[in-house]
């Protein structure tokens, strides 16, 4: 059971950073923590482990506090904001591809195939990550918008129904263009529903989280 009470405490600890990032900065902290979350979770996503019986990559969590971040710019903000949002992780996520692809083709003295085999460019799971990230969360900012207005009153519906469909079509988009033809459909079927029930839960976790940014005041 340690990595799943590790990975519980790390939801507890990337949310509450969310938090307090917002209380101190306000929208300027929610703008800076997105590229954190993206980049954050490209570099720990070539790490597995096994969870709750099955296996999983590590950047789940992280990845998910973008969407909190941006559900938060739409509640207090508007959909404008959290577009923003969206735009800053899409060019924060394409530059640190491209800086670190560039860095790999240096010839380096230590650790080389290391740093190569974490930072080198597969261009199928680029294409899949760049895709998948821009549609889900536009669709994340959209869906907000609409649900706000339909259902006013109910802050966790709408935070829950935007971000777990955001969620499936990140995850089905990522696994679709990185693995089809390239992986069994097995398999792709077991990557696909491990991490969307990981995504799930870590989606159902972070709304007391904007329960609590939405009572802090800031400009």
């Amino acid at each position: 059971m340690r990595n799943e009470i590790i990975w519980l405490m790390l939801i507890l600890i990337n949310f509450s950073l969310i938090t307090l990032v917002y209380k101190f900065f306000g929208k300027l902290g929610l703008y800076i923590w997105i590229p954190i979350s993206v980049i954050l979770a490209n570099l720990q996503v070539v790490v597995t482990l096994e969870l709750f019986g099955i296996y999983a990559t590590l950047g789940n969590i992280i990845y998910g506090t973008g969407y909190l971040a941006t559900d938060v710019l739409s509640e207090k903000y508007g959909k404008k904001a959290a577009d923003k949002g969206v735009m800053i992780g899409f060019f924060s996520l394409i530059s640190f591809t491209l800086l670190m692809w560039i860095c790999t083709n240096f010839t380096l003295i230590d650790n080389a195939e290391h740093f190569k085999s974490m930072f080198g460019v597969m261009p199928r799971i680029c294409v899949a990550s760049l895709i998948s990230y821009l549609i889900s969360n536009k669709h994340d900012t959209w869906a907000y918008e609409v649900w706000k207005k339909k259902i006013p009153k109910y802050l966790w519906l709408r935070n829950n129904f935007s971000t777990i469909i955001s969620q499936l079509i990140d995850t089905t988009l990522f696994t679709l263009i990185a693995f089809y033809k390239v992986l069994p459909l097995e398999v792709m079927g077991e990557i696909f529903i491990s991490t969307f029930i990981l995504k799930f839960v870590i989606a159902l976790c972070d709304t007391p989280f904007i329960y609590l940014i939405k009572k802090i005041d800031k400009e």
